[in-house]
């Protein structure tokens, strides 16, 4: 059902410092900011050879990024993302045996445009987790 690990979100209370701190102290190649009102942040993508690191910043006092934030106000792990090759049915295997997907239910268009799912972090182990459909 799930695939492989598509990224790891950080949650950071300054977006610029910390992708200034990917690119210029790891050597990382770092994405252009991209703002995603849908969500509440704004992104960026850290490129590694084996998966990526999203790195949030709240876009807006409403966002769920500055709730994040407000307890760590160092900025943490938000979220893990996998990738499904059939999102809706990873959804409905996943709420059948008790999971809750945060929202509405259905699938949002996420960062790479590509359709996803939250599930809440209770149902797996304390972990906000992402699918993401490829």
């Amino acid at each position: 059902m799930i695939g492989r690990l598509n990224h790891v979100a950080l949650a950071v209370p300054d977006l610029a410092a910390a992708s200034e701190r990917y690119r210029d102290a790891l050597g990382a190649k770092v994405s252009q900011p991209q703002a995603l009102p849908e969500h509440g942040v704004t992104v960026v993508f850290v490129e590694l050879d084996n998966t990526k690191i999203e790195l949030l910043e709240p876009l807006g006092e409403d966002s769920p990024i500055a709730a994040f934030l407000a307890k760590n106000p160092k900025g943490g792990m938000h979220h893990v993302c996998y990738e499904t090759s059939d999102l809706r049915a990873a959804r409905d295997r996943l709420t059948a045996t008790g999971a809750r997907v945060l929202g509405d239910g259905e699938p949002k268009i996420g960062a790479h445009g590509k359709p996803v799912i939250f599930l809440h972090p209770s149902d797996l182990f304390g972990t906000l987790t992402e699918l993401e459909e490829v």
